[in-house]
């Protein structure tokens, strides 16, 4: 599956509208960065990904199983060190309104794992780029 997006950046220091499709959104850098900070950092938007798309993911397996939960909460700290050249994502995933067993959340925990952005993240990633 791809997908495109658009981001535009005028004169405006850092404030970004990024479009994918008919959606918007707005990103920007911290005060102390230069930014107004009127959006998301884009380190922000990457964690942001990996949150989502582990809840979607989480949430239709659940669906399909039939099992009561009343929420998915995904939390995603990343850590980037770019001198290493290596970046540590945490992920915390937990339920609300449930009572999951432990071989439940053993298999969320898999599934967690199979999310699209998840299996990106871990791959090789390769990054092509044209200027004109």
């Amino acid at each position: 599956m791809a997908v495109t997006v658009k981001a535009s950046l005028g004169k405006e220091k850092y404030y970004t509208e990024v479009f994918a499709g008919e959606n918007t959104l707005i990103t920007d850098e911290p005060i102390d960065k230069g930014g107004q900070n009127k959006g998301f950092n884009p380190f922000e938007i990457l964690a942001t990904s990996l949150a989502s798309c582990t809840a979607a993911t989480l949430r239709m397996y659940i669906e399909r199983k039939e099992w009561n939960v009343e929420k998915v909460n995904v939390e995603v700290e990343l850590e980037n060190f770019p001198l290493t050249k290596r970046a540590v994502f945490k992920r915390d995933i937990t339920f609300e309104g449930t009572d999951l067993d432990e071989e439940q959340l053993k298999r969320l925990r898999t599934i967690a794992d199979a999310c699209p952005v998840h299996k990106i993240l871990t791959n090789d990633i390769e990054i092509l780029t044209k200027i004109s």
